[in-house]
């Protein structure tokens, strides 16, 4: 059997990756007036370099806490956390992440190309090498002939692909998305699903994507990270078994309603 016969769980085993996210024992807790909130608790959780990992939970369990304290985005009241083998703040500052928000946040007055060439810019990057990176990464997420055209001219699917385009401008190691198809029509969701997962087929980038779908968990992922409601904590961690490559038509395989029927119960026993 070859390397590429076997299931992606089953290769990281075989040949162990060096850590991009490392999390031991992380808190959050908010102040407030009447009770201190505890938005995560004692999280433990590894993601090794070229994951595709996807944190899957209820609604306030504490999933976008988590991907904005890797992230820099968030403090942590007590524990640890390496990005890359540093802080959270020296990944930040060595612009190893992108982040992809829920929302496209795209400039309306931007076109599509002055968009995702302004980080560069911000970087100091200069004009001929920003449009030149900038487009190949439109070209990379379909968008090649759009790059003249106005957010507001999209649609909301390839103004996503726009975010995730400037996410992936300045090269970055790790990939952060924060629910980014949730808002979507089931069909474009759907489209933007097997265009992601070609992407990291291509890119094999580390990747950390929340989701409250669990088919869409399933079919992206090589681990799912199921959490439970506040406190959230990390209910159990799942591996796919499913094959390296993926198409949509694998959703109706029994494999793959398998690993749906344990995430969903995961979730299940997350609340009691």
């Amino acid at each position: 059997m070859k390397p590429s016969d076997l299931p992606v769980g089953a290769i990281a085993a075989a040949v162990p990756a060096a850590l991009a996210v490392e999390v031991r024992q992380a808190n959050v807790v908010y102040p407030a007036a009447d009770a201190p909130v505890h938005a995560l608790q004692d999280i433990d959780l590894t993601v090794r370099q070229g994951e595709f990992i996807s944190l899957i939970g209820p609604s306030g369990c504490g999933k976008t806490t988590l991907l904005r304290a890797i992230a820099d985005l968030e403090p942590i009241s007590s524990g640890s956390m390496l990005v890359n083998g540093v802080s959270p703040h020296a990944a930040r500052l060595a612009r190893s992440y992108g982040y992809v928000f829920q929302a496209p946040a795209l400039f309306p007055w931007r076109t599509v190309l002055a968009n995702v060439v302004l980080p560069l810019q911000i970087q100091g990057r200069g004009k001929a090498e920003s449009q030149r990176i900038a487009m190949d990464q439109l070209e990379r997420v379909g968008l090649k002939g759009f790059e003249k055209k106005y957010p507001w001219q999209l649609s909301g699917g390839m103004q996503q692909r726009v975010s995730i385009a400037r996410a992936l401008a300045f090269e970055p190691r790790i990939l952060m998305m924060d629910e980014p198809f949730g808002a979507l029509d089931e069909i474009t969701r759907d489209r933007l699903n097997e265009q992601l997962q070609q992407l990291w087929q291509r890119e094999r980038r580390t990747v950390v994507f929340v989701t409250h779908s669990i088919a869409e968990a399933v079919y992206l992922s090589t681990r799912i990270v199921v959490m439970s409601p506040r406190p959230g904590r990390i209910v159990k961690v799942i591996d796919s078994t499913l094959p390296d490559e993926r198409h949509l038509g694998l959703r109706d395989t029994p494999e793959f309603m398998a690993l749906a029927h344990a995430v969903r119960e995961s979730l299940a026993d997350g609340h009691h």
